[in-house]
């Protein structure tokens, strides 16, 4: 799932059509708070989880167990002073002795697994999109597709949606690519000159607005960068974090305007080397469920978990979480067999709840992951799915993975899938990138600006998604269960879905997602028609008998976190 690639592209519009100019205006905006997810409307203004407040009023003096989430992403900085306290270790495994101590058929997994992970140590970073891998499977499988398939079979129409999706956007896309590279050279461009002039290696917009000089070329690198900043958010951002997220736009950018020309497989064969269409294969991967390309997972485990109230950086939704890392998600989508084999791994290994902050528009073995959701359920562990960031409809367009099963089985009652909200600062009450949907996206949580922890061992920074507003909710569940040791999955997807509240403020009608005006009731958003509430879901779960009071096979066996 790419998370920026909607909205780097319009603020990259905006600064490439009107940036170079010498006179540069700056417009007033309310400080939003880093922690705003955490907060409540009627102390803070922000459409925050009311967090902190149960943690103030609820749960003050209150014991905690703990609880295993496992976060299947990118990887995670286990390094990272937020979160080397709160990290599952495996119980059962000996660090660095090359055995599988414990018998689970993965080796040295201390902290988790790499399912993108090589022999030698190294790790996929770059993977192709689903629809580009689908479109060579026709094409290998049929030669050509348009004459052997029968017009009026399923495939037919698989086949014909794929060529919409992949042929004529191709070339649209290289030209947008082509100019986007220009885009990408004048920002280059403007990084080098003001990294020189201010002696910094990154800068944030206020330190721009502190320029003062006669130099032109530092004022058009200034007023470019200015606009292009503040363009990224309802909080400017610092370059380096920009940087990172218009790198990954241009390099999906890349990857989709040569899907027609370069085989989608090559990478995973070179480096992975597994039996990728073989479901039982599963001995792959390796132990480095950290590597350099954890962006992503870092900052989704942040949200979780990161240590509370120990003096640094931030403080996650949950206070007693250990976090588990499965690594099974580059750049690019995500494979269904990865997914199913992480969901798998995680549930074998304890995990209680399981954050999935991504997503794609096909699935051509969703039976692998169907049969994996199914093992979850089975076992009692709830799955936080992210909804997608395309502003679309998930009753009408389809993302994977889902609740709904190929078989016909009756839905999975263990799914949560999560919407993004903003923090009720601007116009925008719901980000407008969400997919939403009234019988397939269930509450929405906040999603937009979220400051969390960053590869770099004591680094932070903000994002947006609905990859951060899924954590969010893994974590409001996680807290939860950990006071409420006893609730089934399905009984905390109900308390997550029952108690979500209306907006704050009282809007009812918001703009609809992936419209520039077209209104819409917020309730018709979603399932519950609300966003995920903490101090609500804790006050309904002590009203509720849980359903595993003499189920204690799945209790997480681990020390709690330590405070302070």
């Amino acid at each position: 799932m790419k998370l920026f690639s909607r909205e780097v592209a319009v603020l990259a519009c905006v600064a490439l059509t009107a940036a170079f100019t010498t006179k540069s205006s700056a417009q007033s905006k309310t400080q939003v708070p880093k922690n705003w997810q955490l907060l409540n409307y009627e102390t803070d203004s922000v459409y925050g989880t009311n967090t902190e407040k149960a943690y103030k009023e609820i749960l003050k003096g209150k014991k905690s167990t703990p609880v295993i989430v496992a976060v299947i992403d990118s990887g995670i900085d286990t390094l990272h002073e937020d979160l080397k306290g709160i990290l599952w270790t495996n119980p059962g495994e000996i660090p660095g002795n090359g055995k599988d101590d414990d018998g689970n058929g993965y080796i040295d997994d201390i902290h988790g697994w790499n399912f993108l992970g090589a022999k030698d140590g190294s790790s996929l970073k770059e993977d192709s999109d689903e629809a580009t891998r689908e479109y060579y499977r026709y094409k290998n499988k049929y030669g050509n597709p348009d004459s052997t398939l029968d017009k009026n079979s399923k495939e037919y129409a698989t086949w014909q949606a794929l060529k919409q999706k992949i042929e004529k956007p191709g070339s649209q896309t290289k030209l947008q690519y082509k100019s986007m590279a220009k885009l990408q050279e004048n920002v280059n461009k403007c990084e080098n000159i003001l990294k020189t002039y201010l002696n910094k290696e990154d800068f944030t917009v206020g330190q721009l607005d502190s320029i003062q000089t006669t130099n032109q070329d530092v004022l058009l690198a200034r007023n470019f960068m200015t606009r292009l900043l503040k363009s990224t958010g309802d909080e400017p951002a610092s370059f380096s974090e920009f940087k990172m997220e218009f790198d990954a736009y241009m390099g999906d950018l890349k990857r989709k305007a040569e899907a027609t020309e370069i085989p989608p497989n090559q990478n995973r064969e070179k480096i992975v080397g597994d039996k990728y269409e073989d479901i039982t294969d599963t001995k792959y991967g390796n132990n480095d469920v950290m590597g350099k390309f954890g962006f992503h997972g870092t900052h989704v485990s942040g949200i979780i978990a990161a240590a509370r109230n120990n003096g640094v950086g931030i403080d996650g939704v949950a206070d007693n979480v250990r976090i588990m890392a499965v690594k099974a998600v580059p750049d690019g989508d995500e494979r269904d067999k990865d997914v199913a084999l992480a969901i798998r791994y995680a549930v074998d290994n304890g995990a209680q709840i399981i954050n999935m902050s991504f997503g794609k528009p096909y699935s051509p073995h969703k039976e692998w992951v169907d049969e994996a959701v199914k093992y979850a359920q089975k076992k009692g562990v709830l799955l936080v799915h992210a909804a997608g960031n395309d502003g679309a409809n998930n009753d009408s367009v389809p993302n994977y993975p889902n609740p709904d099963f190929a078989d016909g089985s009756p839905r999975a009652d263990n799914f949560i899938t999560v919407g993004a909200s903003g923090n009720g600062q601007g116009p925008d009450k719901v980000a407008g990138f969400s997919n939403y949907g009234k019988k397939n996206v269930d509450l929405f949580a906040p999603g937009v600006q979220i400051y969390s922890t960053i590869p770099g061992g004591n680094k932070y920074g903000s994002a947006s998604g609905t990859s951060m507003a899924a954590p969010v909710v893994a974590g409001v569940a996680a807290l939860v269960l950990s006071y409420y040791p006893d609730l089934s999955a399905r009984q905390l997807k109900y308390i997550l879905e029952k108690s979500a509240t209306p907006l704050p403020d009282g809007t009812k009608e918001v703009n609809k997602p992936g419209t520039q005006d077209e209104k819409i009731n917020f309730a018709d958003l979603s399932v519950s028609g609300g966003v995920v509430n903490t101090y609500e879901a804790l006050k309904l779960a002590a009203t509720i008998k849980g359903e595993n009071v003499k189920k204690k096979q799945h209790k997480a066996k681990m020390k709690p976190v330590k405070k302070n």
